[in-house]
């Protein structure tokens, strides 16, 4: 088989090549993200391995007349591939998993920093202020923390947050038992009114699109604490914008934002970043902002790579591909 890699970054290129090596796949690698310009680097593929960039039906086109069977996301989420369009040609579009703990320990992280105001600290500090105004934090064990979400990441957050002290309630689709012995599973209404901290562990899908709005807002606690780790079309920012200036939300982590795909995992230093939003959120002391990195391990990363190329092995071969979406 061989596989086009689109969007390889430095770090990747020797895990690509370790695993080519592994399950002996020939490899045609670009650091350039997909386009119609370079979309002939997939003549001769029988897949194609892409990151979180758009993936639209025009593209797909040419890698269908070049004989590509299966396209890759080396990413959990898949929305930014058309997958629907994909599989009206024939072609298999596929995600992957990772180890849950890069993001379930990540938002433990997330969470002690915002209650412990870190942001405020560190800049301070930085600053040489070493003065103890406005920096006073809570204690995790006396809060009640929902936990949106128990998949394999929100489920490894509510076993660390278990050790904490801490009230757990939980929402998901399906109630594991495994849960059950750690947290309380509930409605959305008593995660919304009880809550003092809501963390979001949730695919984006049109059911989850905008979950957090002016009306869900509402009905939370004043002063509640958001965490978003999952996808950034989970919250109306501009609601969550309100909020946080009205005192509502008293703190939010967000590792994702709405509109971020344009601008995340690029070098912005000496360019205005045109996203009115972030440039908001980031201005305030209680918000804290982070490149959709929850997932940047090198075990995550290692998973990913290994994980893409074994389904797309997996589609070309004709086996079962246990990570295939259409």
């Amino acid at each position: 088989m061989k596989l086009a890699v689109y969007s390889c970054r430095t770090d990747e290129r020797p895990l690509f090549e370790k695993y080519a090596a592994q399950y002996q796949i020939r490899l045609a690698l670009t650091s350039e993200a997909p386009s119609l310009e370079n979309a002939s680097l997939t003549e001769g593929c029988q897949a194609v391995c892409v990151i979180t960039t758009a993936v639209p039906p025009e593209i797909i086109d040419i890698w269908h007349s070049y004989g590509v069977k299966v396209i890759s996301t080396r990413t959990v989420g898949y929305e930014h591939v058309d997958y629907k369009y994909a599989a009206s040609l024939g072609i298999a579009v596929s995600n992957v998993s990772y180890t849950p703990h890069t993001v379930a320990e990540y938002t433990v992280m997330a969470i002690l920093m915002v209650i412990r105001r870190m942001k405020t600290i560190l800049i301070r500090y930085i600053g040489q202020d070493y003065s103890l105004d406005n920096i006073r934090g809570r204690e995790l064990c006396h809060m009640t923390v929902g936990v949106v979400g128990t998949g394999r990441i929100g489920e490894a957050v509510v076993e660390n947050l278990s050790g904490f002290g801490c009230k757990i309630l939980a929402n998901n689709l399906v109630e594991k038992e495994s849960v059950k012995k750690l947290a309380t599973y509930t409605d959305m209404d008593t995660i919304w009114n009880e809550c003092d901290l809501i963390t979001f562990h949730v695919p984006a899908t049109a059911d989850t699109w905008h979950m957090v709005n002016a009306d869900t807002l509402s009905r939370m606690k004043d002063g509640v604490i958001l965490i978003n780790m999952a996808r950034g079309s989970l919250i109306d920012t501009t609601a969550l914008i309100e909020a946080l200036e009205n005192h509502k939300v008293a703190a939010a982590a967000l590792d994702v934002l709405e509109d971020e795909s344009h601008i995340y995992y690029k070098d912005f230093k000496y360019t205005p970043v045109a996203h009115h939003e972030m440039a908001i959120l980031n201005s305030m002391p209680n918000v804290l902002l982070t490149p959709h990195t929850a997932f940047f391990t090198d075990e995550a990363v290692s998973d990913m790579i290994e994980y893409s190329m074994t389904s797309c092995l997996a589609t070309v071969r004709g086996d079962k591909n246990p990570f295939q979406i259409n």
